[in-house]
């Protein structure tokens, strides 16, 4: 058998059965695109259903607005995702009257979606001959075919699009693209993959050549960025809580935290610096009270956070427009960033 016959044989003995797999819809197809980048199916498979159950055509998408689907996107990280989602359906609805488009070219032009996304949607939908990269995908064609250009190099792109393409010519696109990424998430594992159980092993180039662990090639990632955020929490009597929107141009924005002050490192290392931005923000009286230390990790960011409760201060909100009071259940229904949602869970359980 060929490899491409190899892969659509082993797929259909051992493909998991999930809910947008089968399906033409053009909608659904990129609600589980969108929601599985960066993100295990057994992460992202509750939101889909979720999404889908509260906005079951793109028509019904575009009317939401852009805090409902952030809450509803919370804890899946990447919110760009889901602003951008929100973007597109209405996009589509004005552009396209309110029809996703099934074909590569059209739906390459939509906000968000890059050559993975529309060459997965129009070839679900609509059986285009367009393959699909994912990273089960480089990963496979990597270690069979012993590549060793990096996948996220530019050079590495163009060699694996060419292969990629050269397989793809005879194929039915539809079963295909889902019969290799399927192969590459739970047979070509990225870490002990099961190689003797494996139809591709006598064909392998990394099982043969013991390459299995250095394939495939990856450039060096840029250093991570280290932060430290010292969050204010303040409660009233009636568990009304103080609060800020995120502003554009950082991570988080339009979610919902604490009023917050940013160090460059630990509070403990400049005291006296520190104290003076409290004081300066929220007055010479206020009182802090450490609460809880964690480390909050991102893809780009490493970030030290610290919550401290917050006594005795003045908010000047001529001065601070974005900082709030909401009550404990409107809080509840605002998108919040993960850190702030596990720390308010921690907290009503230590109460």
């Amino acid at each position: 058998m060929t490899f491409q016959e190899e892969i659509v044989k082993w797929y259909l003995s051992n493909k998991r059965e999930l809910p947008w797999r089968g399906s033409t819809d053009a909608y659904v197809i990129w609600l589980s695109e969108i929601i599985l980048q960066q993100t295990r199916v057994e992460q992202g498979l509750p939101y889909f259903l979720r999404f889908l159950e509260n906005y079951p055509t793109v028509a019904d998408f575009a009317s939401a607005s852009e805090t409902q689907i952030l809450k509803l996107w919370q804890g899946l990280g990447y919110y760009s995702r889901g602003r951008n989602m929100l973007y597109t359906a209405r996009e589509i609805q004005e552009k396209h009257g309110g029809i996703f488009p099934v074909v590569y070219k059209d739906l390459i032009a939509l906000k968000g979606i890059g050559d993975y996304t529309a060459a997965a949607i129009s070839s679900f939908s609509s059986n285009e001959s367009r393959p699909v990269l994912d990273g089960n995908v480089f990963r496979l064609l990597s270690r069979y075919f012993g590549i060793d250009a990096a996948i996220n190099s530019t050079a590495g792109k163009k060699a694996f699009a060419e292969l990629a393409q050269a397989l793809i010519i005879g194929q039915k696109p539809s079963v295909y693209n889902q019969a290799i990424m399927e192969f590459g998430a739970l047979q070509c594992k990225p870490k002990s993959p099961s190689c003797p159980a494996c139809p591709l092993q006598e064909g392998c180039f990394a099982r043969k050549n013991n390459r299995i662990n250095e394939l495939p090639v990856k450039e060096k990632k840029l250093k991570k960025r280290i932060r430290y955020f010292n969050y204010f929490f303040c409660s009233d009597e009636a568990s009304n809580l103080l609060v800020k929107k995120r502003s554009a141009g950082d991570i988080w924005q339009e979610l919902y935290d604490f009023p917050l002050i940013e160090t460059e490192n630990f509070h403990t290392d400049q005291p006296l610096k520190f104290e003076t931005a409290i004081k300066n923000t929220f007055g010479d009286h206020c009182e802090i009270t450490l609460l809880h230390q964690k480390k909050h990790l991102l893809t780009h960011q490493t970030i030290y956070v610290q919550f401290f409760a917050l006594d005795n201060y003045i908010i000047n909100f001529n001065q601070n427009a974005d900082i709030k009071w909401v009550s404990l259940r409107e809080f509840e229904q605002l998108p919040q960033p993960k850190v702030i949602t596990d720390f308010m869970t921690g907290h009503s359980q230590t109460k």
